[in-house]
């Protein structure tokens, strides 16, 4: 899927960081059903929409509903007149919304909101997704989660697991206090060692 968006520079997080390798582009986008929003702050259908696809996106993907984030990335295409109206409208929207940045008009759609779903290979699952999310909700990913065939993460590599994130704030505390009980474990064997020797 990085294909389609070769040669091309993605943001991420409203902050305008840029997400342009090949290698990048992978990591972001492998494995994943792609939801490629088109859509205008300036536009009424559209501002009654977005907040929808706002839930829909968090319940997917925010681990305060789930206990793990789905496979689904969403990339939004503006079709805002105006840059600053771009960056006003990402502002309200989640962090992890990638966007195509001003101007760039390599998609194109003949109505907004439009919502296409794609597969990872870039092949369409559905060209216009707004009346099913606003008909079925979150419960639609799953349709699209099969039909795009995505592997499992339960089943990926362990060097995919070297970089993540920290899950929550105790995260930290865990892991201190799961070490800590593996060296007591460790202490307590080799007591029991020297206790048979004596």
């Amino acid at each position: 899927m990085a294909a389609l968006f070769t040669g091309k520079v993605l943001m991420a997080n409203r902050e305008r960081d840029e997400v342009e390798t090949e290698r990048e582009l992978g990591r972001t986008l492998e494995n994943k059903v792609l939801l490629l929003y088109f859509g205008s702050g300036q536009c009424p259908r559209c501002r009654q929409f977005s907040p929808l696809l706002k839930d829909f996106f968090l319940r997917l993907t925010d681990e305060f509903y789930v206990e793990r984030a789905s496979q689904l990335v969403l990339v939004y295409v503006s079709r805002d007149e105006t840059e600053e109206q771009q960056s006003a409208f990402l502002r309200s929207m989640p962090k992890r919304w990638l966007a195509i940045p001003f101007g760039d008009l390599r998609f194109a759609v003949s109505e907004v909101p439009a919502v296409v779903v794609l597969k990872p290979n870039g092949e369409v699952i559905v060209g216009n997704a707004v009346e099913e999310i606003q008909r079925m909700g979150p419960a639609c990913f799953r349709n699209w989660q099969e039909a795009a065939e995505l592997v499992d993460r339960n089943f990926l590599l362990a060097e995919d697991f070297d970089d993540c994130t920290r899950r929550s704030i105790t995260d930290p505390i865990r892991r201190l206090k799961y070490k800590l009980d593996k060296k007591t474990e460790a202490k307590n064997r080799e007591r029991k060692e020297e206790g048979e020797l004596f």
